[in-house]
Formats: C-alpha cells, structure tokens, sequence
C-alpha cells in the first residue's frame, strides 16, 4: 500500500508522522513537548542540513552550490571537456571521475569511441582527473564504492546519478552545470521542496528493490508529486533493506522526476564503506527530532507485490499478478497508449499476439547496469535459476554485473558458473541495455529488463526503419522466474527455494592496477589527443534585439523525452562531432525536424551576411515591410531561428545535446506547457536557448512565423512575459512567459551559450 499525503507534515524522531493541520502544533506540544515553527523543523531535515554544509550564497532560499565530486561517462565526457576548454579550464579542481560504460564497445564507426576513451585518459593526465576504463565499472557503481561519503554532494552528467542510500546527494544533470563546476562557479537553484519517503514493514519473498522503485514511481509520476523536490527516505522499513535493495531502489528515483534523494543511513550502511575500505566516509544521517517534510510518499513494504512496467514508461506499472489475469484487456490498453508514443502510421504495433495458451511469452531477459547488475540482485537471480535451463527457443538471458569487483565475486562465489549452466550468457560492466547499444531485441520483440528506462526505441529498435520492439521493467527475481519457464512471464512470488544471500567480498586490486588517478597531480604539457571524430562546438550568435522563430516541429505527447529529443543507440556514436550528432535530432519522432531546421538556419546565415536577396529570405522578405513599420524590426535587429513546440518535454536523460543539437541546428526557443525536468530546462539555457512557457491550446501551427518583440530587452529587465507575433496569420498577438531566470542564466541567454557567456569574462 501507497499513500500519498495531501498536506505537508511533521515527523517526529523519524517515526510518528503528524499532518500539517490546526491541530498539529497541540499534537507536538501535549504528546512530545515539542514546540517547533514550520520553518524551523524544515531545517530538521537531512537533506537541508547538506544542502545549507554546500551553499556558498549565504542565502538559503536561492542556493549556489559546489559540489565535492563531479562524474560523467563517455558520451558526454568530451562535449563537456571541450565547453569547459574553450571556456578557460586550466585542471579539474575537484575530483572528477571519467568511466567509460556507454560507449565501450569499438563496433561501430570505426575508432571513435577509442578516440574518445584517449581523450579522456589524456584530459584525466593534464588536468588531473580520474579515469576508468571500459568494462571495469558502470559509472554508479564506481561511484558507489569508491566516491560516496555521508553528508558529501556528487554532481554527474548522467540523470541517474543517484547516491541517497549511502547519504550522499546526488544530482544528474546536462553537461553545461558540471562545466560551471570544473570552472569554479556554481550550481544555482531555489531551495528545493522535501518529500519524506516513509518506509515500514518488510518485502514479501521474491519482491525485489525494483519492485519497490516501480510501484513508488507508478504513485507520483503522472501528477508531479515530487517533481524537481527532493525524496528524503525515513522510516522503520529501512532497517529490513539490505543496501544493495536500498541503492536499487536510490537509482530509479530519477524516473520520478525528483531533483534529488538522501535516505537515512545505519550500521549496515557503515558496514558497507567498511567492506570497501573507506570506513572513514560513512556518516551517520537522521532527519532531527521533529522535521518538517512538504509531503509524504507512505510506503508499506509488505503490501508490495512483483511489478512490470509496461511500454512505454516506467510509471505505466500494474502488479504481475494483475497483468497475467487480465492479460488482453491490459496489453489492449499498452498498445493503445503505444499509438500516441510511436505516432507512426507504417509501424503495426501489437502485443496481443505474445499470448500463449493463456500466457504471456517474452523473447529476452536481460538483468544489467547501474539498477540491475548489483551483486545481490545477481545472487538471488542464481538462486531461482539454480537447476533450471533457460530453453533453446527464442527467450535469451543476459547478465551484466555491475563491476569488475562485482563480476570477480560472483565467479568466486560460483554464481556465474551457475548461470552460465542454465544457459544465460554473461557480460562485462556496460550500460548498453538501457540505451539501446546492447542486446537490441528482434522486430516485434519484447524484452523484460531489470535496467532504468523502457522508453519506445530505448532498446534499440528504429521506427524510421519499420522496426519496433519494446521493453517491460521488471525485477532480476522476476527475469530470473520467467527464464526458469523460458519465457512464460512468471512472478517471482512463485520461487519455493531459499534464497542463500551470501556475503560480499570486495576486491579494490582491480581499480588500484587498472583505474588512472590524477586528481592533484594536473599536467599542463600533457597533450590532449584527439581522434578524427572529436569535432569543436561551432561559433554561436549572440541573442538579437527581436527574434522571427519559424515552427518546424509540434509534438501534441503528453510527455517528450530526451530519447525522442535526440535518440540515443548508435547515434552516439557521434556524440563528440556536434554536427553530425544534430542530423539525428528528432529523427525518430519528426525525421522533417533537420531540414527544416536547416532551412531556417539558412536564413539567418544570410541575414548575418548581409545577403539579403538569398532565396532563403524569400518567405520572410514577406513580412518584413510590416515588421518595419509596425516595430521597427529588421534585419539588423532581428535574428531568425527555429522553434519546436511539446507539451512536456525533457523526460529521462540528463544529455545535454537533446538542447544542444537544436542550438546547432540554428534553434532559438522551445515552447512547452510545462517542462518535465530541471535539468532540461537548464540545458536549453545554457545553450542560450529560451525556454518559453504557453499554458493554452497553442494558437500556432507547424510551419508558422512567430515574432518576438523586445526579447534581449525583456531578459535584461527581468521581463517575464514578452509579445509574440504570427506574422503569417495577419500579426495574431499572444503572450510567451519566461518563468524565472537567475542573472547568470539570463546573460548566457544573452551571450548565446555557455561558452560565449565565459569568453566574455575571459
């Protein structure tokens, strides 16, 4: 059972929680003498407490942080390397991790993601950085065992940078944020709200962490309950958490579309540290007697049964108990809500046909990454499968455990030998499967998955080529289950056998003879070394005077994810060439998205040059008449840009090129409802993108002409709503709203980019 509070409220010794009502004050006075304003039990939270140890504002209502630790893996790496280089960086002055877990493979395009591998190796030595190579760790899990530390803060370019459950706040964000960090500058945000997360009871036999994660997310996805807040975990039901359940649970939060997580932190947390020799970084973290949380997510463990989230969402989750009773009235509705996701007409998509004999039949398991591949989830994976064969059919089984120190242990301990005997396949420490570099189901295929995201082409598949297979998230117990009935989707409530749980051994040997640790030992005649494919971020422009924005893209989704936005897969692999990257822009979503874009870049590379008969100017040279005389616009003023209108974008990754590419592709705006994360939003701006705000039915159309008077005037005098224009449906007049801009972003907005903000102060 979950339960969510409508009002805020007041905990008392992280155990009784006591609803902001009229009667609250009388409650705390008479059962616990306690007398305490809201505002000061707000401070009584952890994540308060480590918020204000790493706010150098003074000011705790608009916060600017530094971080302890920075973290980012190779494909984003080197775009955020080469903004910080040509924005001035002489070393990293905190320590700042480089793994490489996305793009280990050198199967595609040739040399390049070894290129890119050199380059960070060469970066770690001259600027004193921390490299780890491929195949030796997913970026958390090295984070885990060997950066956490209570109380600390940890800022990595990956949106799953999740760190709670060993007391470390964490943030995932776009590469611009770490580069203002490796530039000595600051994270800024308003103080974020607080969530208590309230955890009681214990799981049932077979629930694993990623059920707990599935069902939380499946309660505050869709109405924003903790959108942009922090999830602070308390509670009783912490103490029948493993760690490794615990840290499972901690990495999913990001689906939530919360800013961050803390979690309270006990013995077994110390003990952890202690197992990797880093006794020294545990801290012990309780929320203060009576602390003060602007919701609470009531979580009671025992009611918690085996969940799937089914295509296309990690919040579009049913119990697998549920889904197997009614099985074609919920695959019914998946591919119903699959019409909206996929927007297709060439693509035929079903998942009514995978019934059999009354059962649902799924082709691949796959148990992987920074959510999966834990040690713990592996063991219990090998308990259930213990004895049983996974088929000769069309099911597959493949496990990926989260580190090399991890992968050493399960071959000790003989769990590898185990499943490798059922006939799963074992990989090294890659995230391919969680964004579609790595077992790429058939077409048509549906693939369950212990990893973080079940976005549509996640998984690899491409619908510009008539290609569609689709991803369930389910726990490794559950996988486990399933494999056993090769294929047939099985609960893991149903596994009769012990689960042995044995104990963990880690081995820091491999990371001392393999990871290069330069932090504080920066080499300045060190030479960078640069594949053919690691390309320089092109010149931006300046923001204009007014701005012609011509619509080239509207998605009418609920939701626009970053996946959708710029697809991840084999398009990473160009990843370090910012004009190659931005071809894949919107290529699964609206393939015309890149030219047009172009066309409209076009027009503005002939107005700079003051060519002002290019057929490229030949729509606007319509308009501009009007513009002159009705406010003083012209060429000289007004630049010309593309805008995409969503209703919702920035859902999942932290990658910065979702923004980036339409920078590069001559985009000025986004226009949205509403923005799904902080750290999209943020991407824009640093790109010099605005970030408009229209809550109504859009009064425009694809292909329309929107003018925007003013602009550069309203961001210098903190105007929030500016006039904008149709200027091909006789100049209709409608408002944009900017929301709020702190003075650093408005004069990168200014500037036109991150990197053109700092050149100036250079």
């Amino acid at each position: 059972m979950i339960k969510l509070y409508e009002t805020g409220a007041y905990v008392v010794n992280g155990k009784e929680i006591i609803e902001d009502n009229n009667e609250a004050m009388a409650i705390l006075k008479s059962k616990y003498n306690e007398e305490c304003s809201k505002e000061e039990a707000k401070k009584n939270t952890m994540a308060y407490s480590i918020l204000e140890s790493h706010n150098t504002s003074g000011n705790m209502e608009k916060l600017k942080i530094k971080f302890d630790k920075l973290t980012s893996h190779d494909i984003t790496f080197v775009g955020i390397i080469q903004t910080a280089r040509a924005s001035g960086l002489t070393k990293f002055p905190v320590p700042y991790v480089l793994t490489n877990c996305h793009n280990s493979l050198c199967a595609v395009g040739g040399t390049i993601n070894e290129d890119d591998h050199m380059f960070g190796l060469s970066c770690a030595k001259k600027y004193g950085g921390i490299y780890v190579p491929p195949h030796q760790a997913v970026i958390h899990q090295f984070a885990r065992e060997m950066l956490a530390e209570g109380g600390k803060m940890i800022l990595g370019s990956d949106s799953h940078t999740r760190y709670g459950a060993l007391g470390t706040m964490a943030m995932g964000e776009g590469g611009p944020e770490l580069v203002k960090q490796l530039l000595n500058k600051t994270y800024d945000i308003n103080k974020p709200d607080v969530v208590a997360i309230y955890l009681t009871g214990a799981p049932r036999k077979g629930v694993g962490l990623q059920d707990i994660a599935l069902a939380i997310i499946g309660k505050v996805f869709a109405n924003g309950y903790v959108n942009n807040k922090v999830m602070e975990f308390i509670g009783d039901g912490i103490d029948n958490l493993s760690v490794d359940y615990r840290i499972g649970i901690d990495v999913m939060t990001t689906e939530t579309t919360c800013l961050s997580s803390i979690w309270r932190t006990d013995d077994k947390v110390k003990e952890f540290y202690e197992i990797h020799g880093r006794k020294e970084a545990y801290k012990e973290l309780n929320p203060g007697n009576v602390a003060y949380y602007d919701g609470v997510v009531y979580v009671d463990l025992s009611e918690i049964k085996p969940m799937i989230a089914m295509p296309f969402h990690p919040s579009n989750v049913y119990t697998i108990d549920e889904l197997n009773a009614n099985l074609e009235d919920i695959l019914y509705d998946v591919e119903q809500k699959a019409l909206v996701s996929l927007d297709n007409n060439k693509i035929t998509y079903s998942l009514r046909d995978k019934i059999k004999d009354g059962k649902l039949y799924v082709e691949q398991g796959v148990i992987a990454g920074c959510a999966g591949g834990g040690f713990e989830n592996i063991c219990d994976a090998a308990d259930i499968l213990d004895g049983k064969y996974i088929g000769s059919d069309e099911f597959s089984l493949s496990v990926y455990p989260s580190s090399q120190p991890v992968f050493m242990e399960l071959v000790k301990n003989g769990r590898i030998a185990k499943l490798m005997q059922t006939g799963a396949t074992i990989r090294s420490a890659f995230c391919g499967p969680c964004f579609g570099a790595g077992d790429v189901p058939a077409n048509k295929g549906l693939s369950i998955r212990h990893s973080t995201r079940n976005f549509p082409n996640r998984e690899g598949s491409k619908v510009t080529n008539g290609q569609i297979a689709s991803v369930a998230l389910m726990d490794a117990r559950s996988i486990a289950a399933t494999a056993a009935n090769k294929g047939f989707l099985t609960s893991a409530e149903n596994f009769e056998g012990t689960f042995t749980k044995p104990a963990y051994f880690f081995d820091k040997t491999i990371y001392d003879n393999r990871v290069f640790n330069g932090y504080g030992k920066e080499d300045p005649n060190e030479e960078i070394k640069f594949g053919p494919g690691i390309v320089d971020w092109p010149k931006m422009s300046a923001l204009t005077e007014n701005l012609v924005l011509k619509v080239v893209s509207v998605i009418h989704d609920p939701v626009t994810t970053t996946d959708e936005l710029i697809p991840s897969g084999e398009t990473s692999s160009f990843r370090s060439n910012p004009l190659g990257l931005a071809e894949f822009t919107l290529s699964r979503k609206d393939p015309s998205y890149v030219g047009k874009a172009k066309e409209v870049q076009k027009a503005e590379k002939a107005r700079i040059n003051v060519d002002f008969s290019n057929e490229a100017l030949t729509e606007i040279n319509n308009f501009t008449p009007e513009l002159k005389t009705k406010f003083d616009a012209d060429y000289t003023n007004t630049g010309i840009g593309s805008v995409i209108y969503a209703v919702k974008p920035g859902d999942g990754s932290a990658r910065e090129q979702a923004a980036s590419c339409q920078k590069v592709l001559g985009g000025w705006a986004n226009i949205a409802k509403e923005y799904a994360t902080k750290r999209y939003r943020s991407n824009l701006i640093n790109w010099g993108m605005l970030p408009f705000i229209f809550k109504d039915e859009i009064p425009f159309d694809n292909g329309d002409y929107i003018f925007v008077k003013d602009i550069a005037d309203a961001i210098k005098n903190k105007v929030s709503t500016v006039e904008a224009y149709i200027i091909n449906k006789d100049f209709k007049k409608f408002e944009l709203t900017l929301g709020e801009l702190t003075d650093d972003e408005r004069d990168i907005i200014l500037k036109g980019c991150l990197i053109n903000y700092y050149k100036s102060t250079m």
